[in-house]
């Protein structure tokens, strides 16, 4: 972690981005007269699986989903599962 001046950030923004992204240094601290105010750290995209909840109201799961599965069953087993 390396901490900058605002006039040295405002300098050396695409620097400072640059050794976020290429992970040379975790975080970066702007201050303000000493005392950090605002950090530059890189954002890491969330796996695909996490993201729960995606498709929620991009479809309508029709009532008579499972209609048939009787018929589906006794083709299969032969009979009731349980």
């Amino acid at each position: 972690m390396i901490q900058v001046g605002v006039r040295e950030a405002k300098a050396e923004l695409s620097k400072l981005i640059r050794l976020v992204e290429s992970q040379k240094e975790d975080e970066v601290q702007i201050a303000r007269n000493g005392k950090p105010v605002v950090k530059i750290v890189l954002i890491r995209p969330t796996p695909a699986s996490k993201r729960i909840g995606v498709a929620e109201g991009k479809f309508v799961v029709p009532e008579d989903l499972d209609a048939g599965s009787d018929e589906i069953i006794e083709s299969l087993v032969g009979g009731d599962l349980f």
